[in-house]
């Protein structure tokens, strides 16, 4: 299992940024996926789920509205489109492939070595 995200950087409060994580190495298309996130001093937390059978897709409850996953199977490429972004958005930002739960909260517990990517950092100025 190989995962690279891309898309990372700095934007200000209201400013998007769209992460991509590169897949290789499974079956990417009948996959279960998800993002996760880590601030500074905070544990980590679920940001977003999706079912390998695109049926589900689910987000913690502090993105209301604001972020959208989405995933291209022809080019192996999970996406977390991020809108309206604010400074506790601010964090490094993890893709997971196959974790044994879809469930957002339990997501960042539930993952294990070899089954994540590198992380991609975020950092949204006020």
């Amino acid at each position: 299992v190989q995962l690279v995200e891309s898309g990372g950087g700095s934007v200000q409060t209201g400013g998007s940024l769209r992460l991509s994580c590169t897949a290789s190495g499974f079956d990417f298309q009948h996959s279960d996926m998800g993002w996760f996130r880590q601030a500074p001093g905070k544990p980590r937390e679920g940001v977003a789920t999706i079912d390998r059978d695109y049926r589900y897709i689910n987000y913690g409850d502090f993105v209301k509205g604001r972020f959208t996953l989405s995933q291209n199977t022809s080019t192996n490429i999970l996406y977390l489109q991020m809108n309206n972004l604010k400074p506790e958005d601010t964090a490094m930002y993890y893709c997971a492939a196959n974790p044994p739960t879809c469930s957002v909260s339990r997501l960042p517990a539930a993952v294990t070595v070899g089954t994540v990517g590198q992380g991609i950092q975020v950092t949204v100025s006020s």
